[in-house]
């Protein structure tokens, strides 16, 4: 069994996914499996995918999910089969693009070693001295905006919940991933609010930030200005629900 299992969502990845550097980091990092899930690509995607799981059986597995849902319910789909095959104590979920280099792995599995209270360690991209953090001015600010408005909303003090490089505790994975999310994109603030629900104190270590030493920004995000736009109604809306239990 490996140690940790890191799920990959998909969608119409065929072109830029960086299949060299997965395959080095399966190859040097015998402890942790990677998990691809094509959610319903429309091009090529799955075939490379396959080709990379036959290139590494045992290592690198792949979950086809149709039709196309979002990468909130491929990362619930994934989560949910690597539950049922009790892959691995620790669970996470990557950005196909890599812009968190796959090395922070450990990183955030040393977190997890030193706290054996945390259940989730989220990675975040604070530009500080020694790290190198490579993001659009405009991004940054609005991801300031973004998390002002949801600690204030959801109450929530969070740096960076967006940032697309998780691990958790796959005894937690029932309570983050259980049932559906609300939102397509803000799925990582309903993880969090779960965790806080369950009577998990994200504030007093359940959940825990770790700051990233590489996080390079890679064009062509789906993350459209519409999304950002609706991002104060969805906020309320996650309130409204997850206060109602």
């Amino acid at each position: 069994m490996p140690r940790a299992v890191v799920i990959i969502p998909c969608y119409n990845e065929e072109r830029r996914l960086r299949r060299a550097d997965f395959l080095a980091f399966v190859d040097t990092h015998p402890h942790v499996g990677l998990c691809f899930v094509d959610d319903g690509s429309r091009d090529g995607t799955r075939a490379v995918l396959e080709r990379l799981r036959d290139e590494r059986p045992g290592r690198i597995s792949v979950l086809a999910v149709t039709p196309n849902a979002g990468k909130a319910a491929a990362i619930r789909a994934g989560v949910r089969h690597l539950e049922s095959q009790q892959a691995a104590p620790v669970f996470g979920y990557w950005d196909a693009d890599l812009s968190t280099p796959l090395r922070e792995v450990e990183r955030l599995l040393s977190v997890l070693d030193a706290h054996p209270d945390c259940l989730l360690a989220l990675g975040s991209r604070v530009k500080r001295l020694g790290s190198h953090i490579d993001r659009k001015l405009s991004r940054h600010l609005l991801g300031r905006v973004f998390a002002t408005l949801a600690s204030n909303i959801l109450g929530i003090a969070v740096y960076d919940s967006q940032c697309g490089a998780k691990l958790f505790r796959a005894e937690a994975a029932a309570t983050m991933f259980g049932d559906p999310f609300l939102t397509r994109w803000l799925f990582d603030l309903e993880m969090l609010v779960r965790l806080r629900n369950s009577g998990r104190d994200v504030a007093q270590g359940a959940s825990i930030e770790v700051a990233l030493g590489t996080w390079i920004e890679v064009p062509g995000s789906k993350l459209k200005l519409s999304d950002m736009i609706n991002v104060p109604l969805e906020l309320l809306r996650i309130r409204r629900h997850y206060n109602k239990r």
